[in-house]
């Protein structure tokens, strides 16, 4: 069973999963305007596993008998200055969202929650993934500069990717 701090915690770490999804969907649909659909299809692809994360704590919640209680998600921007800016925003809130999960672990272990503690390894260790993920691209799109080749290779790179459920995915 959840204590109220955690189950409290928990509960906004949906809303925050719920919110970068809303970003990342603001993000594609910012790539889609300026026609660099590859971006728009990574970015597509970053918000349905945001989606699965925050499922994942919902699902968490109610298996430890919690209540899940869904607030308000705040509109995100939808404007960037250059793709550079979009990603670099976008390892940003990756940044902010390891500072979120790293709190909801001390909190676990403050509250000697084991069970909630492992829980939040698998997103410890997915944090690490998402921040190199973002952070790669945006040193790929400092080092092309305004070079169109680069960003329109950059573009049809991130196109390929395709979205992998987390259950497929680990544990």
């Amino acid at each position: 069973m959840l204590c109220s701090k955690m189950e409290e915690a928990l509960n906004s770490q949906i809303n925050a999963e719920y919110y970068s999804s809303y970003l990342y969907l603001s993000m594609a649909a910012y790539f889609d305007s300026i026609n660099l659909v590859g971006m728009a299809n990574w970015m597509r692809v970053q918000a349905q596993e945001e989606m699965a994360h925050a499922m994942k704590f919902f699902d968490f919640i109610a298996e430890r008998s919690g209540r899940v209680t869904l607030a308000s998600i705040d509109a995100p921007p939808n404007e960037w200055a250059s793709p550079l800016a979009a990603f670099e925003d976008a390892l940003a809130h990756e940044r902010h969202i390891s500072s979120r999960i790293n709190k909801l672990v001390d909190l676990a272990l403050a509250e000697s929650d084991h069970a909630t503690n492992n829980f939040l390894q698998w997103f410890v260790a997915e944090q690490v993934e998402e921040e190199a993920t973002a952070d790669g691209i945006v040193q790929q799109l400092r080092l092309v500069k305004d070079a169109p080749g680069g960003v329109f290779l950059l573009d049809r790179e991130l196109g390929q990717r395709t979205f992998v459920p987390p259950s497929a995915a680990g544990p």
